[in-house]
């Protein structure tokens, strides 16, 4: 058994974040990560500008840039109508008007990586949390399962569930979660590029048509593509079969993409789409953050960030708390308070689009035409960039305290 400052459940984007922003304070940290290593495919992978500010703060953004990644300037909607632009981030200010696609696996070894540097964190992999520490009516810790099937536990003075939509955590606090539904499934999966190497002029791009919806990401030598189905409708698809659904996938990207590199549905990964979030995001000594709290809808790719963004407040309102006792409840609700704008207006936005574009979509069998708004935004291109702020700064960034000790002075890229 050991005891630490802050034991953190999950080592996503939340809870890497977290544990970094936390050592760099001076606090111990411990992160309990289920899995043996980052690598599990088809998560979201897409790093905002607000995230990448965030990292030139702590002076890690030409570091991070470094790795293999692609910076993406519009993002674009290919109807039966044409292609429309739909942000362009080239329009931002600063040093990032761009979004980065990066392998989330990178991006985490990333964080552990500099997180290791502070020797109050440590990083404990092939740890499965099974259960919450009570004393004296809080939250005192996590109990957990190694590979050898022995439970050990940690004791902290603040414990966070940063372990996704499907925390375990959750179900032993009695937190009500308050569910908005979700009109569309996505089935992920990858294609090869175009034979010849080229690729088009978006990064990202969305293709509607006839009751479908395909978006793909250029991974450079592969699309990552995310094809939208009816809220329950994989049933319906593998019914169908396998050569029906590379059919309908040939009829859609009709620009050299072979589905036949699908083999079996194996090749196929279905996420079940939800939002919805806590309405209360705390017990004593218990905090939940990121997807745990809220979990996002795939429209805009902003599960990354806002993840992220929740760690940085987190760390910023209760690493002075956790320097001189215990944090209290009253401290613990401040990090909701914060948070809950960004969350709901993020939510609502993603609801707007599900209920009116979406559904409609995914219900039709017939040539989709360009929705107003993309022809409001072809008519007046300064308009790209509002949206591109929408999507890659968002509604109230958050910034890192400065270390102890540390000037406030911020490290540019030069870019």
């Amino acid at each position: 058994m050991s005891e630490v400052d802050c034991c953190i459940a999950g080592g996503g984007p939340a809870g890497m974040m977290l544990g970094l922003l936390l050592a760099r304070q001076g606090l111990t940290v411990v992160v309990l990560e289920a899995h043996g290593d980052f690598l599990r495919d088809f998560r979201g992978d897409t790093v905002h500008p607000s995230t990448l500010r965030l990292l030139d703060e702590l002076g890690l953004a030409e570091e991070f840039l470094r790795l293999p990644h692609q910076e993406v300037t519009r993002l674009g909607v290919t109807t039966d109508d044409g292609t429309y632009v739909l942000a362009d981030f080239s329009r931002l200010p600063g040093a990032f008007p761009f979004l980065t696609f990066v392998p989330q696996w990178d991006l985490l070894d990333f964080l552990a990586g500099r997180a290791r540097q502070y020797p109050g964190f440590h990083l404990r992999m092939e740890a499965v949390v099974v259960g919450l520490l009570h004393e004296d009516g809080r939250v005192r810790g996590l109990r957990y399962r190694t590979p050898d099937g022995h439970v050990h536990e940690v004791r902290a003075r603040l414990t966070v569930a940063a372990d996704g939509r499907n925390t375990r955590l959750r179900e032993h606090t009695g937190l009500r979660l308050r569910s908005f539904g979700a009109p569309m499934d996505v089935l992920w999966f990858r294609l090869p590029g175009p034979p010849d190497g080229s690729t088009q002029s978006f990064g990202g791009a969305g293709r509607i048509t006839r009751g479908r919806m395909v978006v793909r990401i250029d991974r450079g030598e592969y699309w990552q593509c995310a094809y939208l189905v009816p809220k329950g409708g994989y049933a319906a698809l593998q019914a169908a079969g396998l050569p029906a659904f590379r059919a309908d996938l040939g009829r859609l990207l009709p620009d050299g993409a072979d589905p036949g590199v699908l083999h079996s549905w194996d090749d196929v990964r279905v996420l079940s789409v939800r939002v919805d979030r806590l309405t209360r995001w705390h017990r004593p000594g218990l905090l939940f953050i990121g997807d745990a709290a809220h979990a996002m809808s795939p429209i805009g790719g902003v599960g990354i960030n806002l993840a992220v963004q929740d760690a940085t407040a987190a760390a910023r309102l209760l690493a002075g708390p956790l320097r001189t006792g215990a944090v209290t409840p009253r401290q613990l609700a401040r990090v909701r308070r914060r948070r809950l704008l960004p969350t709901v207006v993020t939510q609502s936005v993603q609801r707007l689009v599900q209920s009116r574009a979406l559904r409609r979509i995914l219900a039709g069998d017939r040539p989709i035409g360009a929705p107003r708004v993309l022809r409001l935004l072809d008519r007046h291109p300064v308009l790209q960039g509002l949206t591109a702020r929408a999507i890659g700064i968002g509604v109230l960034p958050e910034h890192a305290a400065a270390a102890p000790g540390a000037g406030v002075s911020r490290s540019r890229t030069g870019r």
